[in-house]
């Protein structure tokens, strides 16, 4: 009977349901300047105290006037009372009158809309304007993106670039964030050689520590690097109880499966509990999940393919929760399969796959490679995993659910 046959395995759903149970968010907050926020969790909602835009502005370079002053029909000349740049507070518009007035540029009282210069007539002293100009137009009214007492942000979203702007854009200066989390990496395995070495017969140079560096850091947290550890079970529990110590999480790779030198599940065992073990995922059955002294802990797969894909579809939601985010699972979008898997899945597959468009502009995926779990290459030629769902099957031609890795790495 094949491994992958045995009775026990956890399908994703339920462990990951499971994890996110299990998990404690850190509640230590901290206040940082908004330029120095990109991926920190807000702690707090954030409400505006301002409207954006603070008073009706125009939308381009044009002329503003009161629409009550122009012709229904046939054009109409207004003499130029004013000049508005943006930035310069207007006078209230003389009636009978048109203002010069630019992008940006608050619209004077006394004025409803603003026509584009490339629709006018002007010189000076006077502007020739269409017929039937639409009360409003080229008008961007006050508060028509934020207004003032309205929540623009919620405790627990992660802050994106774009979101930098919003805050700034309504004066907040800071903000109050959780403080990083801190997780402990460490690697286990007597063949690892650190890149820069020579390689040894037997050895291998030791990929993994660098996946869950790159990862940790693309999530925001901070990454607390305890290098290798050597296939005996003293220095694992030793360097167990050295990352509990020192750490919010604990993330392992190897270490966790039934072999006589894998050692993680078993100091697990030791030191704390082991609450979960064995997911019907592929690659990366062989994951632990616990606690070392109190501190949580995810043991991953050796596999360098294996640690990729449990890092981010198993650890990441549960490591974002712990930090105080609310956003944490990924939506899987439909695309069309350019393959085929006619037998059913026995443990959820993420097939490293690369998603492009057809000349329709039909998203369609095909598969990156091997997708062996010793098969790193194909993580970096694809773009995200389309999902061969448990006990299902892939048609070319079909929609299969795909995972950008936008969506499951940062």
């Amino acid at each position: 009977m094949s491994c992958c046959d045995q009775p026990g395995l956890i399908p994703v759903e339920q462990a990951l349901e499971k994890l996110l149970n299990a998990a404690q968010p850190i509640t230590e907050t901290e206040m940082v300047a908004v330029g120095k926020a990109l991926g920190r969790v807000l702690a707090a909602d954030q409400q505006s105290t301002v409207d954006v835009p603070p008073a009706d502005n125009s939308a381009m370079d044009g002329f503003a006037f009161n629409s009550v002053d122009c012709k229904e029909s046939g054009q109409t000349t207004l003499p130029l009372s004013q000049r508005i740049p943006a930035g310069v507070a207007p006078q209230s518009l003389q009636p009978g009158t048109a203002a010069r007035i630019f992008t940006g540029a608050e619209v004077p009282s006394g004025a409803d809309t603003v026509i584009m210069q490339e629709n006018c007539q002007w010189d000076s002293d006077q502007v020739i304007l269409p017929a039937e100009p639409k009360a409003g137009d080229n008008v961007r009214p006050r508060g028509q993106d934020i207004q003032s007492g309205s929540i623009i942000m919620c405790r627990g979203h992660r802050i994106k670039p774009q979101d930098m702007g919003l805050l700034a854009s309504v004066g907040i200066a800071e903000v109050p964030v959780y403080r990083r989390l801190k997780v402990a990496v460490l690697s286990t395995g007597d063949e690892l050689v650190e890149p820069g070495s020579d390689l040894p017969p037997g050895h291998i140079y030791n990929s993994n520590r660098y996946t869950l560096a790159g990862l940790m850091e693309a999530q925001g947290f901070d990454y607390i690097d305890l290098g290798i550890v050597p296939d005996n079970f003293e220095a694992t529990e030793q360097a167990l109880r050295k990352a509990a110590a020192l750490a919010d999480c604990i993330v392992t790779s190897g270490g966790v499966s039934v072999g006589e030198e894998d050692h993680v599940k078993a100091c697990v065992e030791k030191l704390g509990s082991l609450d979960l073990w064995r997911l019907a995922i592929k690659p990366g059955k062989p994951l632990a999940f616990g606690n070392v002294l109190g501190t949580p802990i995810l043991g991953l797969p050796g596999n360098p393919a294996a640690v990729f894909v449990t890092c981010a579809i198993v650890a990441r939601p549960f490591l974002l929760k712990t930090q105080g985010a609310n956003d944490i699972l990924p939506t899987p979008i439909q695309v069309i399969a350019d393959f085929d898997r006619p037998k059913p899945a026995k443990r959820q597959e993420y097939l490293r796959a690369m998603l492009s468009l057809d000349e329709n502009g039909v998203a369609h995926a095909q598969i990156a490679g091997n997708q062996s779990s010793g098969v790193l290459s194909t993580a970096s030629v694809g773009n995200g995993f389309a999902v061969h769902s448990l006990n299902g099957t892939i048609t070319a031609g079909e929609p299969v659910p795909f995972l950008l890795f936008s969506d499951v790495l940062y």
